[in-house]
Order: C-alpha cells, then structure tokens, then sequence
C-alpha cells in the first residue's frame, strides 16, 4: 500500500510537470501508469485521470495568473466552444461512429505536428518574431494580449488572429471529447498557436486554465458514479500539485524552440495513436 502510494505520487509530480509545462493535461500519462503498472480498472483510471487534470490546471493557473502569462478572455471565450461541442458530443454518442472521427481528428493531429516541425526546422528558429494582423473579432472581443518572458528579461505583446478558425477547432475538441471521452489539451494548445498565431507560452497557460473548467464539468459525474477512489486521487493530486509548481517554474526559464521540441513528439504520438484506432489499430 505504501509502494503504491508512493508510485501515485511519484506519477503525479511527472504529470503534473508536463502537464503544467506542455498544457496538455496529465491523463495520456496517468492512465496507462495505471491500467499497465498499477493494474487499476480502466474505469477507475479514467476517474484519476480527471482529478488529475483538475489538480494540474488549480496548480498551474494560480502561478500563470500571478506571473501574468496566461490570458483570461481568450480562454473564456474558447471555452463556450469546448462546452457547446462536448454537449453536441454527448448528443451525437451513438449516432456518429466514433472510428471517423479519431480517423479526422489524428490526421489533424499529424498535420499539425509537421506544421510545428516547419516552425522549428523549416522555416528557421522556433522563437522567431511573426508579424500578425489581428482580425475583427480580436480587436472586438479585446483577445490581444501580453507577457513578461524571464528568458530574454522582455515584455512581448501578440495579437490574435484568425478568431473564427480557433473557435471551431475548440467546438471540434469539444465534440471529440465529448464523442470520444479524450482529453483536449493538445486541441486547445494547436488552437491558440497554430491557428491563432498567440505565442506558445501563453497558449499552453491559457490550456491549463481551460483543461480545468471542462474536467471540473465532468468530475461530479465521475464521483457520482463511484469511479474516483480516495485512495488513488488523494497521493496523486498531492504530487500534481508538486509538479505543476515545478512545471511553472521551468516555463519561465525555457525557451520556446525548447518547448516546441518537447511538443511536438508528444503530438506526432497522439496524432499516430488516433488515426491507427481510426482503423482499429491499438498500441
């Protein structure tokens, strides 16, 4: 019982390192930790994995708010996409077959990984400075934003662009979420920097605030259902919340090229992962 409580927590600060780091939630690491190493049913699994979630985003934003880096109204605003879609999700089980979607939506994934690659290698350094105009809703819904990079002691202002385009990619990671029963924080963070054009610090900080609001949505359901265990949550929340600490701190010091490198396998493998199941393919 020791060992095992131990293990959670040490699952627990490296989840909620990559996740406070990456904003991409902790659940791609808890779950198969748990189902593989701990043997947890995967039903129980899934209910950690929210608490996970929920734990990494309270622990990161509460750092991003103080250190100024993540942005409120974009993150309000793509949120009411995420929840119109998970809904539409929730709607739709049953009627759409899942396989087509995960086919779609892991094809987006790999192409938005080649994408990353072309910004890192392609098309010269990841932290180059890109010129955006913003567009209408942008300058209308105030989304412009700005923060403080400790790596190169500056104040950078962005603009934000292509507003209708992230928008949609939120609805579409709602409706895979709610489809599928995926995390979307790679969505959110491919959103806000790839279609948006925002700055992926900020993108990955807004994420983890985002990430929080949709799991606290589903939690209730979960531990109304019996499927969070005390036991399990209670030592991986405390090390995610070790680890989101630690994950906030190397986001101030580390460049953004450095981030994209670690982004990007993360992404090709979830993107792969996605599309063979699309076929029925599982590893």
């Amino acid at each position: 019982m020791i060992e095992t409580a131990l293990l959670l927590l040490f699952l627990g600060v490296i989840s909620g390192t990559l996740g406070s780091l990456l904003g991409i939630g902790g659940g791609m690491i808890v779950i198969p930790v748990l189902t593989v190493m701990v043997g947890l049913p995967i039903r129980y699994a899934i209910g950690a994995s929210v608490i996970a979630v929920i734990a990494t985003s309270s622990g990161a934003t509460i750092a991003y708010l103080r250190d100024d880096l993540l942005n409120l109204r974009v993150a309000m605003f793509l949120e009411i996409a995420t929840t119109i879609g998970a809904i539409t999700g929730a709607i739709l089980t049953g009627i759409i077959h899942p396989l087509w979607l995960e086919t779609i939506f892991g094809l987006f994934l790999l192409y938005s990984c080649f994408n990353m690659i072309q910004k890192l290698w392609g098309k010269g350094k990841a932290n180059q400075t890109i010129v955006v105009h913003p567009d209408q809703w942008a300058n209308k819904l105030k989304l412009n934003g700005s923060y403080y990079d400790k790596v190169s002691m500056s104040q950078n202002d962005y603009e934000v662009t292509h507003v209708p385009g992230g928008f949609a990619m939120m609805y579409g990671a709602g409706l895979a979420s709610g489809l599928l029963g995926i995390g979307s924080g790679v969505f959110k963070v491919i959103a806000m920097d790839t279609i948006m054009k925002m700055p992926l610090k900020p993108s990955s900080a807004t994420s983890n605030l985002m990430m929080g609001v949709t799991a606290a949505a589903s939690a209730t359901v979960y531990f109304f259902d019996g499927a969070i265990k005390p036991e399990i949550a209670a030592p991986l929340a405390l090390g995610i919340l070790v680890g989101a600490a630690i994950g906030t701190r190397i986001m101030q010091r580390i460049q953004p090229r450095v981030l994209r490198i670690i982004f990007v396998p993360i992404l090709f493998y979830m993107g792969l992962q996605m599309f063979l199941k699309g076929f029925g393919v599982t590893f």
